[in-house]
């Protein structure tokens, strides 16, 4: 998601070829959204599978599931600085995106893969020594035991992080220390390295599509046209509509539904992959529809793209060295402070927060030496909004993550009593709300402006922010009421999910205009890329926020609802609070914001 407008093009469109109208826009605009829709199904169906994926079937602990999640996540949003560099320079728009198309595709099917072994074996290390767990019974009447004596002692865990082993009676025969019981699952060396294979093709190829798609959609609109802001929502309906599907589909295959199990995860991955290929179909087999749009740059020599492409595969190892690093990576000790902290950070973490602290005011320093006064203060405008956008991704990015063990867990998934969805499908209520909202957003946009009544993006950034946190308060709310089996009825969790919605179409296709109005022309690109770095940091933040709500498991299940309850509620309610004072400070400065933005809207 991204536009530059600043890399020259071999032919450039005619303003009749810009005017053929879709919906009053260009009518390049319904192939770019279809092509998006279908790179968001394989890449949000396979989103919606992963948490669970590590969870329950490589039976990972919950800080090392959302540590590796977020990592993830991250480095997808990592990936497009370097891949919009790369368009800028080398390959032009069109090509990175049909290389980064196959790569996904290739990622997809390498995770499908990883899960044909078999799911890791579970055990539990108590007070060091290793008991094999068995796993019996699904869904509530779930259970783990150990064999000790010949006895099959069932699993329980406790208010007080104690845990208890029970006889068959329900009387205890063994209490364990705090501390004294350490979960675990034996995995398939081989099925591991697909596993991170998969991951890091997926990332090494969304570089190239993510931020080179967007600029395609940012070049079909001259400057100063107002349909952009519209444009832009239009096209991010297009990456919702195709996530609604896939995050119904995907778990459906993966889990199923009700009383039947599914397929397995394999097919869930692979309808992913399925679904990028014919993403990669639309885009390379588009009937002339893009001729004169995202061409390579004027001057590039195309016997360099064997380089761009040769270096895009040697960067494959490198995004499995950082995924690997994830899954070893060991939280400091109590009272290491802060020096302690981020000397123990995973080489992902320190990636992370050094590429940002370097590149925002590297940024502002060749700006304020290359632009002129006007340029330069619209380009601050445009730094202290992305880092604000880093703040609301990072608590809205708990879907993926801590919402989705959460709904597994702690929410009772029923229907009206009619079926029961699965906790992967729950991240379908976002795109759901997204395709729902979204033109009736655009629709108030253009009202509003028409009226000269339209927020400012600075305010739009403030009500996301304000937003965001109260969805989470909203869901605090409904958890007072949750049953005695600690759940929460899923409808408080699809009203979070509905506030969400809204405070993100506040954000994401506003910014991403922003990004084109505000940015200096020639480095449009790289700034297109330090958006997307704010939401890499964003996101690996969000994977160590998730980490303060993990709960003790076994065989990939809670050992106790009631506690794994008010973890949980605990968490979201300090997201909720931060964030909605976050973002009535945005409010506040969105008066010299707006100053700084010389009339941008």
């Amino acid at each position: 998601m991204t536009e530059p407008l600043g890399a020259a093009v071999d032919a450039a469109p005619t303003r009749a070829t810009r005017d053929a109208s879709w919906f009053g826009h260009p009518a390049q605009l319904a192939r770019l959204f279809t092509t998006e829709a279908m790179e968001r199904f394989g890449y949000y169906g396979m989103r919606a599978l992963l948490t669970l994926y590590l969870a329950q079937h490589f039976l990972f602990s919950d800080t090392t599931t959302t540590g590796l999640y977020g990592g993830f996540t991250a480095l997808v949003y990592l990936t497009p600085l370097i891949g919009g560099m790369m368009a800028d320079r080398f390959l032009g728009s069109k090509r990175s995106v049909k290389f980064g198309a196959i790569l996904m595709s290739l990622g997809y099917a390498v995770l499908c893969f990883s899960s044909t072994g078999g799911a890791a074996k579970p055990y539990a290390t108590i007070e060091g020594t290793r008991y094999e767990v068995t796993v019996e019974g699904i869904g509530e009447a779930r259970r783990q035991y150990i064999t000790d004596h010949g006895a099959a002692l069932r699993i329980k865990g406790n208010e007080d992080k104690t845990v208890s082993l029970l006889r068959e009676d329900g009387g205890e025969a063994r209490r364990i220390r705090a501390g004294g019981f350490e979960a675990g699952g034996e995995r398939n060396p081989l099925y591991t390295f697909l596993l991170i294979t998969g991951l890091a093709f997926v990332t090494v190829g969304n570089g190239f599509f993510k931020p080179n798609i967007s600029t395609i959609v940012g070049e079909l609109y001259e400057q100063g046209d107002r349909r952009r802001d519209a444009g832009f929502t239009i096209f991010y309906m297009g990456i919702n509509l195709g996530s609604l599907f896939s995050q119904i589909l995907c778990p459906l295959l993966a889990v199923g539904m009700g009383s039947w199990g599914g397929l397995g995860w394999w097919a869930g991955f692979a309808l992913a992959a399925a679904g990028m290929a014919v993403s990669w179909l639309l885009f390379q087999f588009d009937g002339g529809k893009l001729d004169g749009f995202g061409e390579r740059p004027a001057g590039a020599n195309p016997s360099r793209d064997i380089l761009v492409y040769i270096g895009a595969i040697l960067a494959v190892p490198l995004a499995y060295l950082l995924f690997a690093n994830l899954m070893a990576y060991v939280k400091p000790p109590e009272g290491s402070g802060l020096i302690g902290y981020i000397a123990s950070l995973p080489i992902m973490g320190k990636i992370m927060f050094g590429t940002f602290i370097i590149a925002i005011p590297g940024i502002l320093l060749w700006s304020w030496q290359n632009g002129d006064k006007r340029e330069f203060e619209m380009m601050v405008a445009a730094i202290v909004l992305i880092t604000f956008n880093t703040v609301f991704w990072t608590l809205f990015e708990q879907a993926g993550s801590s919402l989705t063990l959460f709904a597994d867990r702690n929410t009772d998934m029923s229907v009206f009593g009619l079926f029961s969805i699965t906790a992967g499908q729950t991240q379908f209520f976002n795109a759901l709300f997204i395709v729902v909202l979204a033109p009736l957003f655009s629709i108030l946009w253009g009202a509003l402006a028409k009226r000269g009544m339209e927020p400012g993006i600075p305010v739009k950034f403030g009500l996301a922010l304000v937003g965001v946190g109260a969805g989470f308060l909203f869901l605090v709310w409904g958890a007072q009421f949750a049953g005695p089996d600690f759940k929460v009825a899923l409808w408080w969790l699809a009203g979070l999910y509905l506030i969400h919605s809204m405070a993100e179409l506040c954000i994401s296709p506003v910014g991403l205009s922003m990004v084109t109005k505000l940015s200096i022309a020639r480095i449009v690109g790289l700034m297109m890329g330090t958006w997307f770095l704010s939401i890499a940091v964003a996101q690996y933040v969000a994977g160590v926020v998730a980490q303060f709500a993990s709960v003790e498991t076994v065989g990939g299940e809670v050992t106790n609802l009631k506690v794994s309850l008010e973890t949980y509620v605990g968490v979201f309610q300090t997201i909720g609070e931060v964030s909605a004072v976050i973002g009535l400070v945005l409010l506040v400065l969105s008066v010299p914001l707006k100053r700084l933005m010389h009339g941008v809207k």
